[in-house]
């Protein structure tokens, strides 16, 4: 999504072009710097980089109760993004909310000291300290440095959605969710921004309602992904614009990236990067035992160290990315797409 501001500035003209940047660049919020735990080991601008992506569940833009819930301020959707050396590939991983995990110190967006915590689930650390406090959280986890975060919160993506003038999305089966009141028909369809809200937040119509939730979020993005930057839109410089200035005006970023300039220097270095090597997967976690205090949450799988030696590595997925969803296959591999709740 990000390089939706490069497209911006390279298809407007003339005074479009200032007014375009002027535009997006001031609506960008700029978050609290990093504390790091751990030190970059690979040199930057054209090497590897980690961007971690951070949905809010802040429920005060409209129409964005869908699921009747308040919301508590934590990251509803978060997603450490790993672009390889040389800029060419990324994967995504997705990390549940509800995955216990120890939190280190950190500080809040005020400057007061945020105490560490044992078993807390993943989510709380926005609550306390914002993003930066999550982005020291990723570090402490996974042993992975963290270069920059960027938050976008529920009404921003609707916006988007509506900008690129909705996503087409495959649903497997019928929904039929009562609890929130979410409905839909099994097949092929288009969703606007209110629609495809319900479709990334529905979370009681699946066995697991996290993970579940996880695969279509992903499933989602990759599919906006594919939309920006097919014919359909980098030819209408109009919904290229309105995209970019709906992610701005919901947009935080830490203060590297908190400009639509250093997006766009960003994006300039991914301008080579192939959709089909853009990958999505979920870090391997299981369940607590029946009986156990912490039954219904998550706990990191052993199988999770592998995946963050790959990060810290810059190495590629292997088997790990089993049929992962990509920007040019939105719905993963025919073998895991129906259990993932997709369409093969």
């Amino acid at each position: 999504m990000i390089v939706v501001a490069e497209l911006v500035v390279a298809l407007l003209t003339g005074a479009g072009v200032v007014f375009a940047y002027n535009h997006v660049d001031k609506k960008i919020d700029t978050g609290a710097p990093i504390e790091h735990l751990k030190t970059r080991k690979a040199p930057l601008p054209s090497g590897e980089l980690n961007i971690l992506l951070m949905g809010t569940d802040s429920r005060d833009c409209a129409g964005c109760d869908i699921d009747n819930e308040a919301g508590e301020g934590g990251s509803d959707t978060t997603i450490l993004l790993h672009i390889a050396d040389g800029r060419r590939s990324a994967y995504g991983i997705s990390i549940p909310r509800d995955a216990l995990v120890d939190r280190p110190t950190c500080k809040a967006p005020d400057g007061t000291s945020v105490p560490a915590a044992s078993d807390v689930p993943w989510n709380v650390a926005y609550t306390v300290g914002g993003a930066a406090c999550t982005a020291r959280q990723v570090e402490a986890v996974t042993g992975v440095f963290v270069d920059s975060y960027i938050t976008v919160n529920f009404g921003g993506f609707k916006d988007m959605v509506d900008a690129i003038n909705g996503v087409e999305v495959c649903i497997p089966q019928p929904v039929d969710d009562s609890v929130a009141h979410i409905h839909f028909d099994a097949g092929t369809q288009k969703l606007d921004g209110d629609r495809a809200l319900q479709y990334v937040r529905e979370r009681h119509s699946t066995a697991n309602s996290d993970l579940g939730r996880m695969k279509r979020q992903q499933a989602f993005i990759a599919s906006m992904i594919k939309k920006v930057m097919s014919a359909n839109t980098l030819t209408r410089p109009d919904r290229l614009y309105r995209f970019a200035s709906s992610l701005a005006g919901s947009l935080q970023a830490s203060p590297d990236l908190a400009s639509a300039g250093k997006l766009v220097q960003l994006a300039a270095s991914l301008r080579h990067t192939d959709l089909g090597h853009i990958k999505f997967v979920t870090v391997p976690t299981t369940d607590f035992p029946i009986g156990d205090p912490n039954w219904g949450r998550l706990q990191l799988a052993p199988a999770a160290q592998e995946l963050w030696k790959k990060v810290r590595d810059d190495e590629p997925l292997g088997k790990l990315g089993k049929g992962a969803v990509t920007g040019k296959n939105p719905n993963g591999g025919k073998a895991t797409a129906f259990e993932n709740g997709l369409c093969a």
